[in-house]
């Protein structure tokens, strides 16, 4: 499988570290039911990159399932965080939104659902950090605008479409100056239900057939 993959650490870096430019996520690490549901996602559509589309066009769900469980074990450092690039007020409006949410708005805590420690909960829930703001930004302000879908319910999309902009921008800058706790290990599970009912939750992990090979 390392050699299958070659192709995605051309964009996501060496093993699927990610890139300095910060365009291109970090998969290595990653919950494996949560890379599963992006793989599906791009071949199929609801997440638009042609790039990724062609890749990924003609493959199976048990072969995108071998894909998300090998960069899922790929337990490897985080670099340090690049320094945040907006003004105290914005981060505080970020870490604020992070940890708390705003009632107001019905937004809830960033944590409720991505972990205390923000590094996800397993399987399908990603961690927020070791991200670069950019990112950050761009995938909430696709999933504000209806040009990202995940699986219905789409969670994501109620809570981006809540946020003002400056919101997008005080999250983004946040997250993306913390550095990675524990490795970046994923919880094992959530301390309490999560605040929204989400499809992504709902698929099956492991697929019929990767469980049935593990056996």
């Amino acid at each position: 499988m390392e050699q299958r993959v070659l192709p995605c650490t051309a964009c996501h870096g060496k093993q699927g570290r990610a890139t300095p430019e910060g365009y291109f996520p970090r998969i290595a690490g990653k919950p494996a039911g949560y890379l599963y549901n992006q793989l599906r996602h791009f071949r199929d559509g609801k997440r638009r990159y042609p790039p990724m589309a062609y890749l990924l066009s003609y493959l199976s769900d048990d072969y995108l399932a071998e894909i998300a469980r090998h960069f899922s074990e790929l337990q490897l450092p985080y670099a340090a965080p690049a320094p945040a690039s907006v003004g105290a007020a914005l981060l505080a409006r970020g870490e604020q939104l992070v940890r708390s949410g705003d009632t107001a708005r019905e937004l809830p805590a960033c944590k409720q659902c991505h972990g205390a420690r923000l590094t996800g909960v397993a399987p399908f829930v990603p961690s927020l950090l070791g991200l670069s703001q950019d990112y950050l930004s761009s995938q909430l302000g696709a999933w504000r605008t209806g040009q990202r879908h995940a699986s219905e319910p789409d969670c994501m999309a109620q809570v981006a479409r809540r946020m003002a902009l400056a919101d997008v921008q005080a999250v983004a800058a946040w997250l993306a100056a913390q550095p990675v706790p524990g490795g970046g290990q994923a919880a094992a599970d959530f301390t309490q239900a999560p605040p929204l009912d989400c499809g992504s939750l709902n698929v099956r992990w492991p697929p019929a057939g990767l469980a049935e090979r593990a056996q």
